[in-house]
C-alpha cells in the first residue's frame, strides 16, 4: 500500500474512575505490583522522589510544568484544559501520591486523532506541505520497575531516541520543538534528560529557567502535553505526532514554535517498560 490512514481512540469518561484505574493499571507489572496497590501515580511519585534525593530536583521545578502544559493549551483549541494556573494552585493542590498532586497528574479524557502516511510522491499529489519521519526508535525495558537498578530514567526512552536520531543523521541539539509523554509532571523532566536535551539531573533546572516554554531553547508539549491537551490512551501517540505536523508547517496559532524545521515525539508505555521515539522534518 502506499497510503494509509492510522486512527487512535479512547473514551474513559463512560466508566468509573475505579474501573478506569483498573484498566489502566493492567498496562503495568499487574501481577506483583499495581495489584498490590503500586499505582501508575505511585510509581512516578517514587520516581520523583528519586530525582530530588539525587539530584536536588525540588517540587516547585514540576509544578513549572504544569504551569507550562496550561498555558500552552490555552491556546490550543483541541485541548481538554484550555485554562490557565498559577504556581500556587499547582503547589497547594491536593497530593495523590507524594510530592506528586492533582495537577502534577494526568486528566481522565475521551479523544480522537488521526494521521495519513504515504509515500513521498503519493504525499506530494494531495498535498503541498509534506512532511517527513526520517527517524523512529522503539526501545524497551523489564516491565515491572523492581527488576531494574535505577528509576530517575527510562532506559527504553534512551534506546529509542538513539536509534531515531542515528536513523535521521541528526542530535538532540538539532531538534527546534519536542512532545513527549508527560504523564506526570516529573516524567516530563525525566524526558528531556533521556532523550539529551538536558544532561541527567539538569530537567528540573532547564524547566525552572524555562527552557522549555515557547521562547526557550527546546519547547516541549507545545499541545499543552498529556497533562493539558489530554491523555486518551489509544489516541495520545497520534495527537503528538499531529502537533508536530502543525508546528513544521508553522500552523500551531499563538503556541507556534519559530522557524521550527524538525520535531520529535516520544511516547511510553507500561511506566517505561516501552518507548516509542520520531523525528519529523519539513520536506
Amino acid at each position: 500500500y502506499d497510503t494509509v490512514l492510522v486512527a487512535g481512540v479512547e473514551k474513559m469518561t463512560s466508566v468509573s474512575t475505579n474501573m478506569a484505574t483498573e484498566a489502566l493499571a493492567a498496562a503495568a507489572d499487574d501481577q506483583f505490583e499495581s495489584s498490590m496497590g503500586l499505582t501508575f501515580p505511585g510509581v512516578f511519585g517514587i520516581a520523583a522522589v528519586a530525582h530530588m534525593q539525587k539530584y536536588g530536583t525540588i517540587e516547585e521545578d514540576m509544578a513549572r510544568v504544569a504551569v507550562k502544559a496550561h498555558k500552552n493549551a490555552s491556546t490550543n483549541p483541541f485541548a481538554q484544559f484550555q485554562k490557565e494556573i498559577d504556581l500556587d494552585t499547582v503547589l497547594n493542590a491536593p497530593k495523590i501520591a507524594e510530592p506528586l498532586g492533582v495537577f502534577d497528574c494526568f486528566p481522565v479524557s475521551d479523544g480522537a486523532a488521526a494521521l495519513i502516511l504515504a509515500d513521498i510522491d503519493t504525499a506530494k499529489e494531495y498535498c503541498s506541505e509534506p512532511i517527513r519521519i526520517t527517524g523512529s526508535g522503539q526501545g524497551s525495558d523489564t516491565l515491572s520497575i523492581t527488576n531494574r537498578s535505577e528509576i530517575t530514567m527510562f532506559g527504553s526512552t534512551i534506546k529509542a531516541s538513539k536509534q531515531a536520531y542515528d536513523m535521521a543523521g541528526v542530535s538532540p541539539s538539532d531538534i527546534d520543538v519536542a512532545e513527549v509523554h508527560d504523564s506526570y509532571t516529573i516524567a516530563e523532566i525525566i524526558a528531556i534528560e533521556d532523550l539529551g536535551f538536558f544532561p541527567k539531573g539538569e530537567g528540573g533546572r532547564a524547566v525552572f529557567e524555562e527552557e522549555t516554554s515557547l521562547e526557550g531553547s527546546i519547547p516541549v508539549n507545545t499541545s499543552g502535553g498529556l497533562k493539558a491537551r489530554g491523555h486518551p490512551f489509544g489516541a495520545t501517540g497520534i495527537a503528538q505526532i499531529n502537533e508536530i505536523v502543525l508546528q513544521l508547517r508553522n500552523k500551531a496559532s499563538g503556541r507556534q514554535v519559530k522557524d521550527a524545521r524538525i520535531g520529535l515525539a516520544q511516547n511510553m508505555g507500561g511506566t517505561g517498560g516501552t518507548s516509542i521515539v520520531h523525528i519529523l522534518e519539513v520536506d
